[in-house]
This record gives C-alpha cells, structure tokens and sequence, in this order.
C-alpha cells in the first residue's frame, strides 16, 4: 500500500471520513519526525489496532523553549517517509507551522498541575505547547487509538489525563521504551552525541535498572538513597550533569520517600555534553 502524504486539515478530514464510511477505524501516531525504530514500534502497534494508520509529523515550535534546539532539531522528511510506510503506516499528515502554530494562536491547553514537576519543572510551558498541538491533531484526526512511547512518560501520563479531562473519545496506548543494544533509550537528540559521549551514554539507564532491582528485592526502598545512588553514577560514570532524579508515583507524579511497588516510577533527565537525554524505569 502506498503512502499518502497530505498537507491540508480539509484534505485530512475528507480522506479520514471517506475511510471511516467504508466502516474502517483510525490510529495515530503523532511525531517531531526524525524517525527510528522506536517510532517505528509505536506505528507497529498502531497497526495492530486499526487498518487506518495516520502518522504526523510536525515539529512543534511551542513545546520548545527560547534557548532550546527548535532551529537546530534534525529533519528527513524523505527518510520518514520510508520509516512509516514500512512499519505499516498509510497515512502521513505534514502540516506547515501556519497550519497549526497560526501567528494569531492565543488558546492554549493547560496541562495542571502533572506539568509542574520533572521536565515541566525545569522546561515551563513546554507541556502546555505538547498539549496544546496533541488536542488540535486530535481534533483533526479523530482517531480511536492514539500511540504514544513510555521514553517520554510524562508525556504519555499528561496525554492520558488530557483525553481523560476533555473527554475525548480516544484510547491511549503505551509501547515500552525501544533501546539500542548497550540499553541507551533511542532518541532523535541522540544524533547530538559525540562518539565518546554516546559510548558513555547508556550509564543513565545503567544506573536507573541497578536501583529499580534493589527496589524490587528489597535492598533499598529509600527514594533519597535511590536517587542518590543514580546521580552518583552520573556524574562519576556518565560525566553528565544532572537536570533531575526523581522518584515518584505513576499515578498522579507525586514524590515518594519509599518505592510502592506497582506503581513507581524512576525519571532523569541529564545533559551530556549539548544533548539532554531522559530515561525512566517503573515497577
């Protein structure tokens, strides 16, 4: 099946209400572009779930800060196009900036509180531009299913709220992490790392495992010591400059002082060298 580019909302819309009067239903993939395979796993899943599988990719100038890689952020639309079609999707949506980011844009989606910690605390607004574009492409699709990655769990937990809150009638769907072999998450910001840098890179997933089995086992359930275990790593290891260490419930990403097994979660963000990487571990 080929795959058909289209630019427009009302091009969108009609091929999607063409689609869904044949009684087909849709899943989304939305994504900044740049694919590898983890997107690559998340337009698998999507094509588990519905024969219509839009991906769009759009790089969204308001979830980026002011001294942020918005200009610099790679882009191979060709490459994308590749990477979708193989892994099963039909439909690619590229919207141009003033199609969703209208100079004119003044209503925005505030996304509470779940954006005041972790990486909303150290990049404001960055949540609320995130929030914002997902409910205009929700709006736009109109999937059933929409697929998201647990690399950026904060995301996924705030999505899952959103559509919750807003009542939109979608189902959000998770898909685990996608890891180069030595562990390192994979990420379109990777492409930032020298070659010493991506050969030190997967300690922060390193550090992350090694505290979530002494959770599991019993060895240490004290979130400050687990945190403080992580961030040595970092730093001595990694030679990375720590962002942040949490631990925290997945729930509603509140700090804990012990681990709650089944519903924990370890997230760190940490800059090495220019490159911010985050990874998280839950159990």
């Amino acid at each position: 099946m080929d795959l058909e580019t289209i630019e427009s909302v009302e091009t969108l819309r009609q091929t999607i209400s063409c689609k869904r009067s044949e009684g087909l239903r849709v899943s989304f993939v939305p994504t900044m572009g740049f694919l590898h395979e983890g997107h690559a796993a998340l337009i698998r899943k999507a094509a588990e779930m519905a024969p219509v599988v839009v991906v769009s990719v759009f790089v969204n100038p308001l979830q980026f800060g002011p001294s942020e890689d918005f200009d610099r952020y790679p882009r191979d639309i060709e490459h994308d196009k590749k990477v979708i079609l193989a892994a099963g999707g039909n439909v690619l949506f590229a919207p141009s900036a003033d199609v969703l980011t209208p100079i004119n844009l003044e209503v925005m989606v505030d996304p509470g509180s779940l954006a005041s910690v972790l990486c909303g605390r150290s990049r404001p607004g960055h949540f609320r531009g995130v929030c914002t574009i997902v409910a205009k492409l929700f709006n736009i699709v109109q999937p059933d299913y929409a697929v998201f990655g647990w690399k950026d769990a904060q995301q996924l937990i705030i999505i899952k709220k959103m559509v919750s809150d807003l009542n939109f009638p979608i189902e959000i769907v998770g898909v685990e992490t996608v890891r180069e072999a030595d562990g390192l998450a994979m990420s379109s910001r990777n492409v930032y790392l020298s070659a010493e840098e991506r050969r030190r890179a997967p300690v922060l997933y390193q550090a992350l495992e090694q505290a979530r089995h002494r959770a599991i086992i019993g060895d240490c359930t004290d979130a400050h010591l687990l945190r403080k275990s992580i961030i040595s790593r970092i730093v001595n290891e990694m030679g990375g400059r720590v962002d942040y260490v949490e631990v925290v419930r997945i729930s509603d990403l509140v700090p804990l002082n012990d681990v709650e097994i089944g519903n924990t979660m370890i997230a760190a963000a940490v800059f090495l060298g220019q490159t911010r990487l985050i990874d998280n571990v839950r159990f």
